[in-house]
């Protein structure tokens, strides 16, 4: 056998031997060295041919020598650039593989198909059952045309007195919340010193005076100069001047009611110091008291004085005043486009009071004919408000049914339960006015007026729940 020096240092490959292997090997057998890659069945493995073809050439005796246990099966030596034949496999079972893939997947296709379909049939065999709705007949109705706006309550007189000359309080003469009259003695601040003065003037002005007469008396008889006399008349006028300069600072420190009228809380108290001023007590002219609004210009044409005019103040709850406009003013404001209005209350009973706030109501002579429906039947959206007319309808298969169909409207004013439609609506037409919420275009319907009815009065009530 070959040894390792024979082979250049390494170990000896695996010894093949050239004969039949499945000859016994006999003792003359020769071995060669050869790197070999045997595969059993079709596994590959490479080999290398590096010996001659003398080596490779033996006798088929050696072949028949070599013993059969060394290689039970004979090795198949493949070379390094031979590619390995692959296994055939049979054709048919590919074909049938493929042909039983795509029936099953025919067989799928169909089954969902015909699902889709039996869906479709239902949904187009299906109807929704009828939504239950109340109605209303439209009818047009005979309506007072009102003009609604706020106004605030202000008195025909209402002023908050005040000292005029500083001064001390000696005295007050009225009560808070108390009715004054015209001219009543209300606040006395100290007058001596101006009083002093009076007396003084006094006296001058009754010495002017008697020399003036007696300056009279002898310019008739022409004994003294018309200089004398002009003059003496010239000091009892500066003393009558002096005199009336006095009495007047003395009214000025004694402050009296300039109208009748309610008073409010003083503000001031005995033997304070009063400067020129200072708030004393309000003083308001309560009956009758004026309601100030304004109105859109567009209105202007329709407004007259002497038209009636309701009015509701906050605080008083169920009660309804009854004036008229007394005052129209004579220029549009150009920042809001609105008229300034004056309309006269009543007010014996001095319940109202000037600054409250008021809901007025202008009655317009003229009566017109409007369509008013209850605010529950409207669909109110961004896009238009809306509401559903019942009618005849046909199905695709041309069976009649009441069915809604959806209308845009416009709207006008709302008076309590029941809003004007100015547009989209005409006598006769029959409008859902429940159950808006669960209607759609086309849909079917089932008119149920038997049982609870929306609200429809244009004066509603509260009752107790």
């Amino acid at each position: 056998m070959p040894t390792a020096a024979s082979t250049g240092g390494k170990s000896p490959p695996l010894l093949a031997p050239d004969a039949d292997p499945n000859n016994e090997p006999n003792k003359g057998d020769k071995f060669y060295l050869m790197p070999l890659s045997i595969r059993e069945g079709n596994t590959p493995s490479t080999s290398y041919r590096n010996m001659s073809d003398q080596s490779l050439s033996t006798t088929s005796e050696t072949r028949q020598d070599l013993p059969q246990a060394i290689t039970p099966k004979p090795p198949e030596i493949i070379g390094l650039n031979e590619e390995p034949t692959p296994p055939r496999r049979p054709k048919m079972t590919v074909v049938l593989s493929v042909a039983a893939m795509i029936l099953f997947i025919l067989a799928i296709g169909g089954w969902k198909a015909w699902q889709i379909s039996q869906a479709i049939a239902m949904g187009k065999a299906f109807h929704m059952p009828p939504d239950a709705v109340t109605s209303l007949k439209i009818a047009e109705q005979k309506s007072t045309p009102v003009l609604e706006a706020v106004g605030s309550l202000a008195s025909p007189q209402g002023v908050m007195l005040s000292a005029d000359l500083p001064g001390v309080v000696t005295s007050i003469s009225f009560e808070s919340g108390s009715h004054a009259t015209n001219g009543q003695l209300l606040i006395q601040l100290d007058t001596r010193q101006e009083e002093a003065q009076l007396r003084t003037a006094k006296a001058k002005q009754e010495l002017a005076k008697h020399n003036l007469e007696r300056n009279t008396g002898l310019r008739r008889g022409q004994i003294i100069a018309e200089y004398a006399f002009e003059e003496s008349k010239s000091q009892f006028d500066a003393a009558q001047a002096s005199l009336e300069e006095i009495q007047a600072m003395i009214d000025r420190k004694t402050i009296r009611a300039p109208f009748a009228g309610d008073l409010g809380i003083r503000q001031i108290n005995a033997g304070q110091y009063l400067k020129s001023g200072d708030p004393i007590v309000q003083l308001e002219s309560l009956d009758p008291i004026y309601a100030n609004f304004a109105l859109p210009q567009q209105n202007l044409g329709t407004l007259r004085v002497g038209e009636p005019v309701l009015m509701q103040a906050d605080g008083l709850p169920g009660k309804v005043f009854t004036g008229s406009i007394t005052a129209i003013n004579s220029m549009v404001d150009t920042s809001t486009r609105n008229i300034q209005i004056q309309a006269t209350f009543p007010n014996p009973g001095h319940i109202l009071r000037s600054g409250m706030f008021a809901g007025i109501q202008v009655q317009l002579p003229e009566s017109e004919r409007v369509i008013m429906i209850p605010a529950t039947s409207i669909q109110y959206a961004p896009y238009g408000d809306s509401v559903f007319v019942i009618e005849s309808m046909k199905d695709p298969q041309g069976k009649e049914y009441m069915g809604v169909r959806e209308q845009t409207v416009t709207l006008g004013k709302t008076k309590g339960d029941q809003i004007t439609v100015l547009k989209g609506l005409k006598p006769g037409d029959e409008i859902a006015t429940s159950g808006i919420f669960k209607l759609r275009q086309g849909g079917a319907v089932k008119v149920s007026n038997s049982g609870v009815q929306p609200g429809n009065d244009p004066a509603p009530k509260p009752t107790d729940s």
